[in-house]
């Protein structure tokens, strides 16, 4: 922890030496002070929600994080009523963007997660009877009941599999998509797995299914989900008009990057109960340095070094 602490006061030093020779340190207006998030109740945007949170109010900045669906989320930052959102997973809502930079209503901030996958996937019990690919799931039809488990009603990738169907792609005409929440769709998979019973459903990395089930991804939906199953990259948006008034926070919200195994851990935490602003702060407060390469051209709302409110928000 003294380790630790002298970091801290070194960085902050060579901050504060940087910023006087400079005059770096720039404050945002008041109006900025609030900034508001969207949340599409996926766990793992409210893991990066709740760390930029704990960061943003070590700032004095006041982060509102809203509970909104994707279409409705995005329809809030086309009408001003949202300022930034975490969770664009691309390609998978390409659709969303493409309408959106049509009506210049976003600006992109930043990728702050790769390495992603977003697809379906089976538990590997039902792999093992030969369900490995797309072109598999119509030959167990019965097993699986004819449907495919998704999340919240809504989501692009719920559209992708209906798409399909629709289609007939893969001889699945006739087939339901359940649409149920993230925490509804991994309980009937558990609920499956007590018998070992088929199903199919979506499935993502970062997320501790990953570790809680044994999963197989499917192969074979390129073109729905992407190469690489479902192979994502998640990017940082802001409403048009937004980073240029808050131009502090933007910066910040640029910076941010996150890790596979951090946001594992972190929603691990959550899914099991803990608050997620108090398990963001844990995991901060045990990875220091993840905060450091963020400040890079950051302050407090009002003007002050960024490195010193944040080690005391923390407690280091």
């Amino acid at each position: 922890m003294k380790t630790t602490s002298r970091i801290f006061r070194l960085l902050a030093g060579i901050s504060l030496s940087f910023a006087a020779a400079t005059g770096a340190f720039a404050s945002d207006e008041a109006s900025c002070k609030t900034i508001r998030l969207s949340d599409p109740g996926w766990t793992d945007i409210t893991a990066t929600n709740a760390t930029a949170a704990v960061v943003l109010s070590a700032l004095g900045y006041q982060p509102d994080v809203k509970t909104l669906s994707v279409p409705i989320g995005y329809q809030s930052m086309k009408n001003g009523e949202i300022d930034v959102f975490l969770g664009n997973w691309m390609p998978a809502q390409k659709a969303f963007i493409d309408d959106l930079t049509a009506a210049k209503a976003i600006e992109v901030l930043a990728k702050n997660l790769e390495g992603a996958k977003f697809t379906l996937a089976v538990p590997s019990y039902v792999a093992d009877k030969g369900v490995r690919d797309f072109s598999d799931l119509a030959k167990q039809a019965d097993g699986f009941g004819r449907k495919i488990y998704g999340i919240e009603p809504g989501a692009p990738a719920n559209a992708n599999i209906q798409k399909m169907i629709d289609a007939n792609d893969f001889g699945l005409k006739g087939w339901e998509l359940v649409e149920s929440g993230e925490q509804a769709m991994l309980a009937q998979v558990e609920r499956a797995g007590r018998d070992k019973g088929d199903i199919v459903f979506l499935a993502w990395a970062p997320h501790p299914m990953n570790t809680k089930f044994k999963l197989t991804y499917l192969s074979g939906g390129d073109a729905y989900f992407g190469a690489n199953y479902g192979g994502a990259e998640v990017y940082t948006l802001a409403r048009t008009g937004w980073p240029a008034k808050c131009q502090n926070a933007a910066a910040l919200f640029r910076n941010m990057r996150f890790e596979i195994g951090m946001e594992n851990e972190l929603m691990g935490a959550i899914l099991g109960g803990e608050d997620p602003k108090a398990a963001a702060t844990a995991w901060l407060k045990a990875n220091p340095k993840t905060v450091e390469p963020w400040l890079s051209g950051v302050t407090t709302l009002d003007g002050k070094p960024a490195l010193p409110a944040i080690k005391t928000a923390l407690g280091l």
